[in-house]
């Protein structure tokens, strides 16, 4: 989940290789067209289909007990040993089973040859910097529905639907052309201003809430020789974690539907223009950290956490990501982000938190039934602990907390997610339209924008015309929200 510059010579990308921000953000170096068409490519499949077991109700998928399972995992930020424990559950579950388990950061060339030939594994997590285009691959009809996964008795609890145990938002982000489900997304980040508490108490200020306050504690700050805000100069497409959930809060969530759906002039409607210039006035003002256009997510967030900056956009990766720099007595905490007056159409609290890391079943899979016999494991209770307890960060399945003790940045996004309840929202532009999210809205306008170099009438009417020239390029599948 970079800018042309970070795809051309992988700047950015070695660290983590972006695991957390893969397919929910779109952030990914994505490979060409001609490319991904070809790894979608249609195919006769080798014909080795595992006949389906009988169901049960401890076998609700009906998974052939003797089928072998091939599963191949992204090794990046969360490794991989979430995923070789469910393969050991569900080897008790089938011992008859045996599990062919592969781990490799190059998800693109290694498994474009298996779609080509018809020979792909049962279970993907289509993640990192190689990650295949989603769009392509559902276009191209490469993807196995979930929807038997979705309806099947959940792991814990038979009584419930596993769809019943998801968080808000993960059902729909894996359907792209209205019911079917192409992905199950089993990590759920939080996005939101990431800020410590700590510095806050220091200027004996509380969050704020509104931007007249936002405005004025960043003129305290100022005073003491600290910035209001930083970000990712050379990646401001991080900026939307924090921009897009404030458009929904000044003028209802129906405005980023519009901006998704590519509408004739979505970006000129009254709440974007109101959410420009507030951030513009961050500029105007001298409120963000100098010299914040030219540094790269580690330096920004590197800045943060030595107090340069009050404030910065992200996700809640960044409490695992900035570990090393972060300090003891920090007290890392997610704001939503401040509205901008009571006038808003969404209460304080609107926030966007979406899942990440991107499983899929392929369509030529020998043993799909096997693959989402895995996924329905992965989002068992146990296993969902198991993940975030050793990678810090929350899973798709709605709970898996109890017992655990939360690190400051989790338990601050759990709480946070608990104040937006409904309230939550989830653009889907970095997922339907990788080029114009980043690139384009990323980097020629809001960086653009941020920096100075564009007002925000500039810096709309340039928005307006990427989007329109993406509804009009018939090269894309268009998406719209069902």
């Amino acid at each position: 989940m970079g800018s042309t510059s970070a795809q051309n010579n992988g700047e950015g990308f070695g660290r983590r290789d972006l695991i957390k921000r893969s397919a929910a953000l779109g952030l990914v170096a994505v490979p060409t067209m001609s490319f991904l068409s070809a790894c979608a490519s249609s195919d006769s499949g080798s014909g080795n289909k595992a006949k389906k077991g009988k169901t049960s109700a401890k076998n609700p998928l009906g998974v052939n007990e003797t089928a072998p399972l091939a599963v191949t995992i992204f090794d990046g930020g969360f490794g991989t040993k979430y995923a070789t424990d469910a393969n050991a559950q569900y080897k008790k579950a089938f011992p008859k089973a045996k599990i062919q388990f592969h781990a490799t950061q190059k998800i693109q060339s290694e498994l474009q040859p298996k779609f080509n030939g018809g020979t792909p594994p049962d279970l993907i997590d289509n993640s990192g910097a190689e990650q295949m285009d989603m769009g392509v691959l559902v276009g191209k009809k490469q993807l196995t529905d979930l929807t038997p996964l979705l309806d099947s008795a959940s792991f814990d609890d038979p009584s419930k639907k596993v769809r019943d145990t998801l968080r808000p938002g993960i059902v729909e982000m894996g359907q792209f052309d209205g019911d079917p489900v192409w992905i199950m997304y089993y990590a759920y980040t939080v996005y939101g201003v990431w800020y410590s508490q700590k510095a806050l108490d220091g200027l004996d200020a509380q969050y704020p809430e509104n931007w007249d306050d936002m405005l004025a504690l960043c003129a305290k700050a100022k005073k003491k020789g600290i910035a209001g805000w930083t970000y990712a100069g050379k990646y401001p497409y991080y900026l939307p974690f924090s921009l897009y959930p404030f458009i929904a809060k000044i003028g209802g969530r129906e405005v980023l539907d519009k901006i998704d759906n590519l509408e004739p002039g979505a970006w000129q409607d009254p709440a974007v223009k109101s959410a420009f210039e507030a951030y513009y006035e961050l500029y105007k003002k001298g409120y963000i950290l100098k010299g914040t256009p030219g540094i790269d997510h580690i330096q920004s967030q590197t800045a943060w956490a030595k107090g340069k900056a009050l404030f910065i956009p992200n996700g809640s990766w960044v409490e695992n990501e900035s570990a090393s720099v972060i300090p003891k007595d920090f007290g890392l905490s997610v704001g939503a982000p401040s509205g901008l007056d009571s006038s808003d159409k969404m209460p304080f609290g609107t926030i966007w938190a979406s899942g990440g890391e991107p499983f899929i079943v392929p369509a030529k899979a020998n043993n799909a039934e096997g693959g989402m016999e895995q996924l329905r494991i992965m989002l068992s209770e146990e296993s969902s602990k198991n993940f975030t307890s050793s990678v810090k960060s929350l899973t798709a399945f709605n709970g898996g907390t109890d017992g655990i003790e939360l690190t400051p940045g989790l338990k601050s996004g759990v709480a946070a997610l608990e104040k937006a309840g409904d309230n939550v929202v989830n653009p889907r532009l970095q997922d339907w339209y990788v080029k114009l999210q980043k690139e384009q809205i990323g980097v020629s306008v809001l960086g653009e924008m941020m920096a100075g170099r564009l007002t925000p009438a500039e810096a709309i009417k340039k928005a307006q015309g990427y989007a329109d020239a993406a509804a009009k390029d018939s090269s894309i599948k268009h998406y719209k929200h069902q």
